[in-house]
């Protein structure tokens, strides 16, 4: 593992502090309600989530367009021209988003924890998340979690998202440490492929959200039950050094 002289910690929000699926399924199935479009299943949104609104949304809303029942009748979904349609979308998303952001998501258990025993073992923490920056500074206040965070930045906080290593290299330069001595937490490839690219160690949750695929086929230096286990690796590595 390279876990040894890690000396900050940069932890994603969906899927790895924060189960925030109902809040997408009941916020893009109120979107496509509006746009005349059958809502959409659980699954879909499990593999297409993590990767920024924007995707999220273009993904729903070509599969839904795309099913037989919808293709074949007179929607009117149907008439719009397709980029005036994703963007009407998004907007309708955003503002449902708005309202359902963390009314039906469920902090996991042992963060909390997690989060308080690296701040007591003196690690700074950021969150680092794709989610829009107004809506993670919004979730993590209604649960209670963001106290524990120096800094949190979202996916408009810089010109690309993760798997782009760009994020985690500027989050990086604020929390004042080298690629190489900040961990990265998260529960996707995109998280993995991401610190990979920037030269941060990561470990992945082995709940979460991964676009349908095993997590332990990411690229990872620790595999974790819970987020409470951390600071235990991470105290363990410091001593056998």
């Amino acid at each position: 593992m390279r876990l040894s002289g890690i000396s900050a910690v940069i932890v994603d929000l969906d899927g790895t502090m924060v189960d925030t699926m109902g809040d997408f399924e009941v916020a893009l199935n109120h979107t496509l309600g509006d746009l005349g479009l059958p809502p959409v299943q659980r699954a879909l949104i499990e593999r297409t989530v993590g990767k920024g609104s924007e995707h999220l949304v273009r993904s729903v809303l070509t599969h839904q367009l795309a099913l037989p029942e919808v293709a074949g009748s007179r929607s009117v979904a149907l008439t719009w021209p397709q980029a005036q349609l994703f963007e009407l979308a998004l907007e309708r998303y955003q503002q449902h988003y708005r309202f359902t952001n963390g009314q039906y998501a469920d902090v996991y258990p042992g963060v909390a924890e997690g989060l308080q025993d690296l701040r007591s073992a003196g690690f700074p923490i950021a969150c680092l998340t794709n989610k829009p920056l107004s809506f993670a500074r919004a979730l993590l206040e209604i649960k209670g979690l963001d106290g524990h965070f120096v800094h949190v930045f979202g996916g408009d906080s810089f010109d690309r998202k993760k798997p782009d290593p760009l994020p985690l290299l500027k989050t990086c330069e604020a929390l004042g440490t080298a690629p190489t001595q900040t961990l990265m937490v998260g529960d996707s490839q995109n998280d993995a492929l991401a610190a990979r690219a920037a030269g941060c160690p990561v470990a992945l949750v082995t709940y979460g959200y991964n676009h349908g695929e095993p997590i332990a086929q990411a690229p990872h230096d620790l595999l974790v039950d819970s987020l409470a286990d951390i600071a235990t690796a991470l105290q363990e590595q410091a001593n056998a050094a």
